[in-house]
C-alpha cells in the first residue's frame, strides 16, 4: 500500500510543481511550519523533518492554494531557496528562519494573533488588567475585519485607513506608556516588547486592503497535518515526505477550492495518462476560472 501511495506521490508531482509555480505569481503569501517525523535508519528511531507550508492570501482574487515543501531542517535557508527570485508581502510569525528573505526584498507583514496570544496566555495564567486592556484594543481591531470583509480591496483600504489606522496608533503610544511601568523580565514586559519589537510588521496590514491581518490562514491549512500525524506516525525516507507533500499540497488545495480531495484524485488519476503537459492547468484542483485568473 506504501508503495502505490509512493507511485501517486510521483504521478502528481507535475501538478505539484505547476500549483508551485502559479502560487510563486501572487503578490502576497502566508508561510508557516510544522514538525514530522522521519525515520533514521540504523539508529532505530526517528529524527525531526519539517513540512514548510505556503498559502495563497484570502484578500486577494484567484482560487486558493496551499503549496507543501518537505525539508529536512528548520533551517531558514529552505525558505529562502522555496522563495528565490520571489518579491512581495508574506505573512510570519517571529520565527528567525525567515529574516533574510526581509533583508533580501521581501516585505514582512507580522501576525497579529500571535501577538495577542501573548496576552491571552498572560491574562489566562492570572487577572491581568493590562493584558485585558490590550485584548480589548485588538479586538476592536479584528472588528474592523469583520465589518470592511466584504469591501473591494480599494475600499477596505480607505476604510483601514479610516478606521484601523488610528487605533493602532493609539495602541502603539499606549504600549510606550505602559511598557515603562512594568518590570523588565516578567510577563508583561515581554508580551509588550513582543508588540513594539514587531511593530512595523504587525500594523503593515491597515496600509493596503489586500493585506491580511493575521496568519491564521496558513495554520488552518497546516491543522489537519498535526492531527494526521497521530495516525501515519512518520515518513519513511526524504523522498516519502517529498511525495507525501506534493499529494498533501493538491488534496490541500481540492479542499480550499470546495472540491471533494477524493472525487478530484480519482477523476485526475484516471485522466493523468493522457493529459498533454499543454493541457495540464485543466487538472488542478482549482475551482473554475479563467486561466489568466489563476495568478491573479
Amino acid at each position: 500500500m506504501a508503495e502505490w501511495v509512493g507511485r501517486i506521490g510521483v504521478a502528481l508531482q507535475p501538478l505539484a510543481d505547476r500549483l508551485t509555480e502559479l502560487l510563486l505569481m501572487r503578490s502576497v503569501l502566508h508561510a508557516d511550519e510544522t514538525p514530522v517525523a522521519q525515520l533514521d535508519p540504523g539508529q532505530g528511531k526517528t529524527k525531526r523533518a519539517y513540512l514548510w507550508a505556503y498559502r495563497s492570501n484570502v484578500l486577494e482574487t484567484g482560487p486558493p492554494m496551499v503549496v507543501f515543501d518537505y525539508q529536512t531542517s528548520r533551517a531558514g535557508r529552505h525558505a529562502q531557496e522555496f522563495l528565490a527570485g520571489w518579491q512581495g508581502h508574506l505573512m510570519v510569525d517571529d520565527f528567525g528562519g525567515y529574516k533574510a528573505l526581509f533583508a533580501d526584498g521581501v516585505t514582512e507583514l507580522g501576525c497579529l494573533a500571535h501577538a495577542r496570544r501573548k496576552y491571552f496566555d498572560l491574562n489566562a495564567a492570572q487577572a491581568n488588567p493590562i493584558a485585558q486592556e490590550a485584548l480589548g484594543r485588538i479586538a476592536a481591531l479584528y472588528a474592523i475585519e469583520v465589518q470592511g470583509k466584504h469591501l473591494s480591496v480599494d475600499e477596505r483600504t480607505q476604510w483601514r485607513q479610516e478606521q484601523a489606522q488610528p487605533l493602532l496608533q493609539s495602541m502603539h503610544d499606549w504600549l510606550l506608556q505602559t511598557r515603562v511601568t512594568v518590570a523588565n523580565g516578567g510577563g508583561t514586559a515581554k508580551a509588550i516588547d513582543y508588540s513594539l519589537k514587531r511593530w512595523p510588521s504587525l500594523s503593515r496590514y491597515a496600509t493596503a486592503g489586500n493585506l491580511p491581518i493575521d496568519n491564521n490562514p496558513v495554520e488552518n491549512v497546516i491543522r489537519p497535518i498535526a492531527l494526521g500525524r497521530k495516525n501515519w506516525l512518520f515518513t519513511g525516507s526524504e523522498s516519502a515526505g517529498k511525495r507525501a507533500a506534493a499529494i498533501q499540497t493538491l488534496l490541500g488545495t481540492a479542499k480550499l477550492n470546495g472540491l471533494d480531495p477524493a472525487a478530484w484524485l480519482r477523476d485526475t488519476l484516471e485522466k493523468l495518462p493522457t493529459c498533454l503537459n499543454s493541457q495540464i492547468d485543466s487538472l488542478l484542483p482549482l475551482r473554475a476560472e479563467p486561466l489568466s485568473q489563476l495568478a491573479a
